[in-house]
């Protein structure tokens, strides 16, 4: 009551009004017009997809950082000392930064290599390091010089050297400083190829019959003999002559030999592979021998001039067309391994750029176990090498592990192109329709059985047989 006969309090005075200046900065801005729709770009659309699968990797290790040591980072915890929570902020589940979303994707992300320890990656170890030996057999300086006696090396070069100046030519036509696509080497390949198909190799379904001539049909199989295991014939196939007045016998070994596959010169996709490669390496190229698990092999030759790793099949007489086998034949696949002097590399999706369609399951081990092997083989086979040989073959895998990421953001792009309402793919000439649908070589039945007869669906899930 004291207080209420005392002088009356005043009131603050009123904020003075704002200036010129503040009053146009506080009126509204007008609204921007509209900005016509840009066209689709697939490689902006494809940086952007990378950036989301490189943020959402940080925020899944970041949260699996946090759930292992189970206290907030030091940031969240400064934040929330400093604050008390509002009692109108929803509360999140206890346990909801746990629960991370799925992203099949995320397979494609760059993993830690893991030694193996289940029974299933250790037999994939041995079985991939086993195949590893198969090139390192390439370097037989006596053999080389036998592959070389077989070979028309005047018509090889002679070929080579007229497609090289073509391409040189059509290439000077387009621009002074315009590259050729490909180079002598390539060029030289491309002629042993030619000739190793249509002169050479000779593709074997069932061998005819020896006594009468007459065509044979399977007859199981029958152990090697002490020369032909000599030859590296694991493992040798018996036919019967259908001739009802003959009923002989016929062996075809499969011979790992390449000697032996130099005199024979019969065979299917293993026997084509193993002798073409090395024929590659005898005039000079870089070769890998590519094992499929679901039973096919086939070449990869290094192009100086494109400096990338090119596919050759031989038993196709196929040039650069690795989406052959996938789109082409609508086989499965789930590895590709590709092997070399120089080591070991996954090369699956140079061969599948769409697991979901074209990807069988991997399931022979966990990717983090694939990694360590094929670095483990990587090492086996450069620890000899000079420093600089070293530093050479890592900058060339860092540029093919770039070549494979892109692989796969292409084939993500066409996916999403499609879903526009324009329809378009988004993208260039690398991702382009396979030239060759079938399968050319073998037998109908044989492909019918191994799911290679491209539209066609029969037998292509069924188990692949030996024999490739």
């Amino acid at each position: 009551m004291g207080d209420s006969n005392g002088p009356p309090r005043r009131l603050p005075p009123p904020p003075p009004p704002p200036r010129r200046s503040q009053r146009s900065q506080a009126q509204p801005q007008t609204q921007p017009q509209p900005q016509p729709q840009r066209a689709f770009n697939a490689s902006d659309l494809t940086y952007q997809f990378e950036q989301l699968l490189r943020t959402q990797r940080l925020n899944t290790l970041t949260a699996q950082s946090r759930s292992r040591s189970g206290s907030p980072g030091p940031g969240r915890q400064a934040s929330t000392s400093s604050q008390p929570p509002s009692r109108h902020a929803p509360q999140r589940p206890p346990d909801s930064r746990q629960i991370l979303p799925s992203y099949p994707s995320l397979r494609n992300l760059p993993k830690m290599a893991s030694p193996p320890q289940d029974p299933a990656s250790l037999k994939f170890r041995n079985l991939l390091i086993t195949l590893s030996v198969n090139p390192t057999k390439y370097e037989n300086p006596g053999l080389l010089d036998e592959a070389l006696a077989v070979i028309p090396l005047d018509r090889i070069y002679s070929e080579a050297e007229d497609e090289s100046q073509l391409l040189q030519a059509q290439a000077a036509s387009i621009s002074p400083n315009a590259k050729p696509e490909w180079g002598y080497q390539d060029c030289v390949i491309r002629a042993l190829l030619k000739w190793f198909k249509r002169s050479f190799f000779q593709f074997v379904n069932n061998p005819p019959c020896t006594v009468c001539g007459s065509p044979t049909v399977a007859n199981g199989f029958a152990p090697p003999t002490p020369d032909e295991a000599a030859r590296g014939a694991a493992k040798v196939e018996s036919y019967r002559c259908s001739g009802t007045d003959c009923n002989a016998l016929e062996r075809f070994p499969r011979y790992g030999d390449v000697w032996a596959l130099l005199q024979s010169r019969r065979g299917r996709c293993g026997e084509w592979a193993n002798c073409f490669s090395m024929l590659c390496r005898a005039v000079g190229g870089r070769v890998r021998w590519v094992w499929n698990a679901e039973d096919h092999v086939w070449t990869e030759v290094y192009s100086e001039q494109q400096r990338r790793w090119i596919h050759v099949d031989a038993c196709e007489e196929a040039w650069d067309n690795p989406r052959l086998y996938s789109e082409g034949w609508r086989k499965k696949m789930s590895y590709c391994v590709a092997f070399s002097i120089d080591g070991a590399t996954d090369v699956t999706r140079r061969y599948v750029r769409n697991a979901a369609s074209h990807g069988a399951e991997r399931s022979r081990c966990p990717e983090e176990v694939l990694m360590f092997i094929t670095n483990e083989i990587k090492r086996m086979r450069r620890e000899t090498m000079l420093k600089d040989e070293r530093k050479r073959l890592l900058i060339e895998d860092e540029r093919e592990e770039r070549e494979l990421r892109g692989f796969v953001a292409q084939a993500l792009a066409a996916e999403i192109g499609k879903m526009l309402p324009t329809g378009r793919s988004g993208v260039g000439e690398e991702i382009k329709v396979p030239e060759q649908a079938a399968r050319r070589s073998g037998a109908q039945a044989w492909r019918e059985v191994r799911g290679e007869n491209g539209g066609d669906d029969t037998g292509r899930d069924r188990l692949p047989r030996d024999g490739h």
